[in-house]
């Protein structure tokens, strides 16, 4: 039989490699000291275990569109419990993203958002179980997401602010409990005040929405406390253990003092 030598001895060495390995964290976080910095004021003295087991992050390793980058939280153990989670972005400005709580009825988790990062940064998820807290993240390479311009005009921006959209996708048993899956979309420019008007080239004041409410009737879902790095228009993806009620209900405020509240009825599955 003829034993393979050389480069051909490489390749075959290489295919035969199980699937696991071909596939390597492309960006986990690196070292830096501005967390060292920031650690304090987010957790205090609380212990930092390590989440990779708890959950999974994926964010780009270089995002095409700084100012919308996708951020996808999906739970690895199926029998822990996450109530809450703090999204940190290391480099940006104001590095706290926005602190989400989860009720039970959001079961295991799978939540996406879109962030801005302002430079290359370490993205950290600090996940709050009832044994404590624990850290993932990715580093992402993108920059500028915090001061890119807005995509519409602010008068256009400000007159259909806070509408709301709802989408349902398809409807899956899981342990005889219905999931369902559903995206929110929020009208608002969620100005970062690191923006310019593109006429007058004024920075553009800080406008954003700084509080968020999820309801399947009288059954909270998820809340966030947010701030300049949630894109502009928010975007919320994610499953939820469905009661039988007919709409979800999304209460909203902003730093300038506004609420926005509207009843989203259910859509048929897609």
């Amino acid at each position: 039989m003829a034993r393979l030598t050389g480069p051909a001895a490489v390749l075959s060495f290489a295919l035969s490699l199980p699937v696991w390995a071909e596939q390597p964290v492309k960006n986990p976080l690196v070292e830096g000291e501005t967390w060292q910095d920031l650690q304090y004021d987010v957790v205090g003295d609380a212990e930092l275990g390590n989440a990779d087991r708890l959950l999974s992050i994926d964010a780009p390793y270089r995002a095409h569109d700084a100012a919308t980058v996708p951020l996808v939280l999906t739970q690895l153990d199926p029998d822990a419990r996450i109530t809450a989670a703090t999204v940190v972005i290391d480099e940006n400005p104001a590095p706290i993203a926005g602190v989400f709580t989860f009720s039970p009825a959001m079961g295991s988790l799978d939540f996406e958002m879109r962030i801005r990062v302002n430079q290359y940064s370490n993205i950290r998820v600090i996940a709050e179980t009832p044994d404590g807290l624990h850290m993932t993240g990715r580093f992402v390479k993108a920059s500028g997401g915090c001061s890119a311009p807005a995509t519409k005009d602010p008068e256009v921006a400000l007159a259909s602010m806070g509408k709301m959209k709802l989408r349902s996708f398809g409807d899956e048993v899981q342990m005889s409990t219905p999931r369902r899956e559903a995206q929110i979309m929020i009208r608002h420019p969620n100005y970062s005040g690191l923006q310019r008007d593109q006429v007058t080239q004024l920075f553009i004041p800080a406008h954003f929405i700084d509080h968020l409410e999820v309801w399947q009737g009288e059954e909270l879902l998820f809340t966030m406390d947010g701030g300049i790095s949630i894109s502009e228009n928010p975007v919320f993806r994610f499953t939820y253990n469905d009661n039988g009620t007919t709409t979800l209900t999304v209460k909203a405020t902003d730093t300038e003092g506004n609420s926005f509240e509207a009843d989203l009825p259910k859509s048929a599955a897609s």
